[in-house]
């Protein structure tokens, strides 16, 4: 078998091809922290290593090379193209977390590109159709209309949402709740932390029996169905078929109907006004950093004076960076999803006249939240598999193992940001000190 620490070096015009391992050498260095093979038989690193990365087909060479970073690694991954042993495909996070420390790339000199492309050929560089899974690029999405319009928001929702529920059952478990939990301990357990965060947005909220709440992106009804249990009137609003009929049916069944009804609509639609509280739970990140003063604004319109808002939302750890997601988050998970720091929102919903009250960060907490369901995918694979296919659901293992980890190092942040609608004379009429429990 050829290996990197055999191989002489060679660059001149006439020198031999490289194999796969030679050229990964090349960009990532010899000390891998995995145990690397491919299907011209070449290897690098310790065949002792913990984890063996295997290149099985020249496609997936192909998606790893006209797609460099995380988009071609998902590709050659969710095809099946590149193989990992030792790690579970519904919780890879520990590999995911060795080669994130160890993993170091060099950019290839200009002659080591052009002995690179002589050794792989035009055939394997050519680019090729991605796995069934991803959606459009951005550029070919306009054919479902411009970025953040209903109907364009509506074909990303249903691109993530509507999945299958079974399979959200299992991932998710018996709260259906796909947004941060609010822990109390490490060793809370996802449901009691995902009743936690529900208590703690309707206790900012000073919701109370006989009140109204509109709850927009309310996803299965998780908070609907909190709130009408405790006598509130409430209306949610998703974008998700499967999900408006899901909630509706878990609404019907808790004998909530009187009190809460969650429609298929986008929020925009929702006509009713005076509400005495509106929650924003998980759905900032699809509207658009453009767009937010006319939501916030939309939101201001929907409340009575005197009425509270609460934003509960990924975010940036600062407000410099681009807001767009990275190309396997934005092809494969949430398309024309974007992220901004949480003074970015503050400011926003200053500057359309709610006045902020309050703002904490829950990042520690998402993390643990996405170790629950990574867990909850492993323990149901199978069943997973059978549901959505191979595909799909080692999609959702790398999807939230790598966020775990994204939580963790402070890339992403999950904010919740409470406002309140003053009156005419500029009267907050709320408690001069925070009222909840946190």
């Amino acid at each position: 078998m050829t290996t990197f620490k055999d191989a002489p070096t060679r660059h001149g015009s006439g020198a031999a091809k490289l194999t796969i391992a030679e050229i990964l050498g090349i960009v990532v260095g010899r000390n891998l922290p995995v145990y690397f093979t491919a299907y011209d038989g070449s290897e690098l690193g310790s065949p002792d290593a913990e984890y063996h990365l295997h290149l099985k087909t020249p496609r997936g060479t192909t998606y790893l090379m006209t797609a460099p970073g995380d988009l071609g690694m998902a590709r050659a991954y969710i095809s099946g193209d590149l193989v990992v042993t030792g790690s579970h495909p519904g919780n890879p996070y520990e590999v995911l977390r060795v080669l994130g420390e160890q993993l170091h790339f060099h950019r290839p000199s200009a002659r080591e590109l052009a002995h690179i492309t002589r050794s792989l050929g035009w055939e394997v560089l050519r680019p090729i159709a991605p796995p069934p899974q991803e959606s459009l690029p951005r550029w070919r999405r306009l054919a479902e209309g411009l970025r953040h319009s209903k109907t364009r928001d509506a074909e990303a929702i249903h691109h993530h949402y509507d999945v299958s529920n079974a399979f959200y059952e299992k991932v998710l478990g018996p709260s259906m709740t796909y947004t941060c939990a609010a822990y109390e301990s490490e060793d809370q357990s996802l449901e009691a932390a995902q009743e936690n965060k529900y208590r703690l947005v309707f206790d900012k909220l000073r919701l109370k029996e006989g009140d109204r709440l509109l709850d927009i992106g309310c996803g299965w009804g998780g908070m609907v169905r909190y709130a009408a249990r405790r006598g509130v009137k409430v209306i949610g609003a998703t974008l998700s078929a499967e999900q408006a009929e899901w909630a509706q049916k878990a609404i019907a069944d808790e004998g909530l109907s009187g009190l809460a009804e969650v429609r298929h609509s986008d929020y925009r639609d929702v006509h009713e006004t005076g509400f005495d509280a509106v929650s924003s739970i998980g759905l900032t990140e699809h509207i658009g950093v453009a767009n937010y003063p006319a939501y916030f604004e939309f939101i201001k319109s929907k409340l009575r004076d005197g009425g509270l808002m609460l934003n509960h939302c990924i975010t940036r750890p600062d407000n410099t960076r681009s807001t767009r997601a990275g190309g396997f988050i934005d092809r494969y998970v949430f398309p024309d999803g974007e992220l901004t720091g949480s003074g970015r929102i503050i400011s926003e919903i200053q500057d359309i006249g709610l006045e902020v009250r309050h703002e904490e960060n829950l990042r520690e907490s998402y993390a643990l939240t996405l170790a629950g369901w990574c867990r909850n995918l492993e323990d149901s694979w199978d069943e997973c598999v059978a549901e959505v296919g191979e595909g799909t659901a080692k999609v959702w293992g790398l999807y939230m193992a790598g966020s775990q980890l994204g939580f963790e190092r402070n890339v992403v942040q999950l904010h919740q940001v409470l406002a309140v609608k003053l009156d005419a004379a500029g009267r907050a009429n709320v408690p001069l000190r925070p009222w909840w429990n946190g």
